[in-house]
């Protein structure tokens, strides 16, 4: 691993794991989930109120960056970091999967992708070297490989040559990115469904050599049931002593799932998103605030929950807001998510530390199947 950067397993209970990553910006606790802050922003927040939820890394987005603001703007303003106002680790994406997303405005090539922006449509190049550029531009702790996010459903042929032109990608990633000290760069597993090309491909990551591995090319339709089977294998395949990170995950039975089969590090839009769309993830499941039967709530979204949304307002002002279109609601919703996706890893941490992650689980989907909160009584709780 690049000077200044290191990983270290604390603990491991079954195939989960919990340690820390060392980065000269701060430690990383794992298993972590990232909230994604796209366009140097996580939507709604502030970036000490994201902290305050206990997130100790962020995630920003290479594609959006380039196109705006500009990652040669953001460096000479002092890198994301300043610009965003967080000091915190950040890891940036490579933007391959969002440029593999542009159907119609997009040409692949051995060279890289060519696309057609989405804001005005003028014409860019993304390459595995203009990447690398890019990341370093941003100044972010952790940069992703350029790689080609295979489609699904994909046949083993369709899901080879994919996976090929990605581990030559990920070697020119390699290259490119140098010697950073401090820096980390993390190669990105792919394969689809198929157990051979995805031991393939981590063996062509590890003779390459990066400072960590992600599971690429999950979470993109395939079922929980299917992830899970791959997961089952794909993490074993990487070097145990750096750190394991799956793109886009997720819900928090996917989240549960991915940790008991080894992974450390795990990002998704969907608190944020949620939020926005008043959407609040509780412990005893999911809770839409649009619904009618909260108009009149007096309690808490979660009685045992402390963050600001819990603390000080009812379900019926949250409803209210929601349903107003009041930028509070998503505010406070926002919040609340992050808190509680925040509070979940917090208690994965803990139960891998102590020999307990079953009981942890079983509790889990225990309290989620008895549902959202016991029936509102006469005069509230």
């Amino acid at each position: 691993m690049g000077a200044g950067f290191g990983f270290r397993v604390t603990a491991t209970d079954g195939r989960a794991r919990t340690g820390v990553i060392a980065t000269p910006r701060g430690t990383i606790r794992t298993p972590a989930f990232m909230p994604v802050g796209t366009a140097a922003t996580v939507k709604a927040m502030l970036p000490e109120s994201v902290a305050a939820t206990g997130a100790d890394i962020l995630l920003g987005n290479t594609y959006h960056l380039m196109l705006r603001p500009g990652a040669e703007r953001i460096a000479r303003l002092g890198g994301l970091h300043r610009f965003m106002g967080w000091q915190r680790p950040i890891l940036t994406d490579s933007g391959g999967f969002q440029v593999m997303s542009l159907a119609g405005l997009r040409q692949l090539s051995e060279e890289g992708v060519r696309f057609r922006s989405h804001i005005d449509g003028s014409a860019h190049l993304l390459t595995p070297e203009r990447s690398m550029e890019i990341q370093r531009l941003l100044g972010s702790d952790i940069a992703m490989a350029f790689d080609e996010c295979t489609p699904f459903p994909a046949d083993e042929a369709v899901a080879r040559a994919s996976m090929e032109r990605s581990m030559r990608w990920a070697a020119r990633s390699r290259e490119a990115f140098g010697d950073r000290p401090g820096h980390a760069l993390f190669g990105i597993q792919q394969g689809s469904l198929f157990r051979e090309l995805r031991a393939e491909s981590a063996a062509r990551l590890r003779a390459i050599g990066f400072d960590g591995y992600a599971v690429g090319g999950l979470a993109v339709g395939e079922g929980q049931a299917e992830m899970f089977a791959v997961l089952d294998y794909a993490p074993g395949m990487l070097p145990a002593d750096r750190p394991r990170y799956l793109m886009g995950v997720g819900k928090p039975d996917d989240i549960l799932g991915a940790v008991e089969r080894g992974i450390d590090m795990m990002d998704c839009v969907l608190p944020t998103r949620s939020g926005r769309t008043g959407q609040a993830f509780t412990r005893r499941g999911t809770v839409n605030l649009r619904n009618a039967r909260h108009a009149d709530d007096p309690r808490p979204l979660d009685a045992a929950c402390t963050c600001p949304a819990c603390r000080g307002y009812s379900r019926a002002y949250l409803h209210h807001l929601v349903r107003s279109g009041e930028m509070l609601g998503a505010m406070l919703l926002t919040w609340h998510n992050l808190h509680y996706f925040q509070e979940l890893m917090a208690g994965l941490r803990a139960a891998i530390a102590a020999g307990r992650l079953g009981a942890f689980v079983a509790d889990f989907h225990a309290l989620r199947a008895e549902g959202d909160i016991e029936p509102l009584r006469s005069g509230g709780d």
